[in-house]
């Protein structure tokens, strides 16, 4: 039985850990050539000495230059583009608005939206060319925090569903030629996702909350805490012929935690 990604020529945008990294992993897996774009220096080398083969650009998603460099990168090594995927987020740990100085909020959103939504725009618009060759299929990264609230704070959860809107467009916009769907994961594992710099929460991780994998399990039906690659079965489904019906679509690995009463 063959591979579900078989000869499929993948562009993975923020791959260089997390939910990304495990897309990486399992595309590959799954019979997928795989090209990246990552913005953080150290995390391109370790995936470039982990994975020699694998094509990787240094560069910031929120640029289209970048984003053209890393398309022109996967067009060169494997002859085109058939799936693009977008994982690049940053996180707000929470704030209300109520918890936002009036002098916080230009830079705070100007930061999050780049990042969480002008990412996302800038990655489809350069693989666009490609994608309409192929007649391939664009996977963009939403969130729990798009369907229910308390998963973040008022930015975040603001770009979330700014994301979801892009899918929902994008994909009406795009048919029938190329197909556009989003992943909602629940609450992760092993992310490194991080907080705004502009309000000194750079360095502060996710991941690294105390009894983070109880507090996972306990907050959803399933009573799972799940991992990065679990989310990425969700993106190789959608990348694979098993689903060419689908367009405008979410797919939702996240514990059940739209049943909660």
């Amino acid at each position: 039985m063959s591979a579900w990604l078989d000869g499929r020529r993948a562009l993975v945008v923020g791959a260089g850990s997390g939910i990304g990294r495990a897309v990486v992993d399992v595309f590959r897996s799954e019979g997928a050539s795989v090209a990246v774009l990552e913005r953080d220096a150290d995390k391109c080398a370790k995936l470039a000495a982990e994975i020699p083969e694998l094509p990787v650009v240094n560069g910031d998603a929120t640029i289209g230059e970048a984003n053209e460099r890393a398309v022109a990168t996967a067009v060169e090594a494997f002859g085109g583009i058939d799936v693009l995927v977008n994982c690049v987020g940053v996180f707000d740990f929470y704030r209300g608005v109520g918890e936002l100085e009036a002098a916080e909020i230009d830079g705070a959103f100007d930061e999050i939206f780049r990042t969480n939504v002008k990412s996302h725009l800038h990655s489809v618009k350069a693989a666009l060319p490609e994608l309409e060759k192929s007649r391939g299929a664009v996977i963009l990264t939403e969130s729990t925090s798009a369907y229910y609230p308390g998963r973040g704070g008022v930015l975040y959860v603001a770009t979330k569903f700014a994301v979801r809107g892009l899918v929902t467009a994008l994909a009406h916009e795009l048919a029938p030629a190329v197909r556009v769907n989003g992943v909602a994961p629940g609450g992760t594992l092993n992310t490194d996702l991080r907080g705004l710099d502009c309000l000194g929460l750079g360095d502060k991780r996710l991941n690294d909350a105390p009894g983070r994998a109880q507090e996972l399990a306990a907050r959803v039906p399933l009573g799972v805490a799940l991992s990065g690659a679990d989310h990425a079965w969700s993106y190789v489904f959608l990348a694979s012929e098993r689903a060419r019906g689908i367009t405008g679509g979410v797919v939702h690995p996240d514990g059940g935690i739209g049943v909660k009463g």
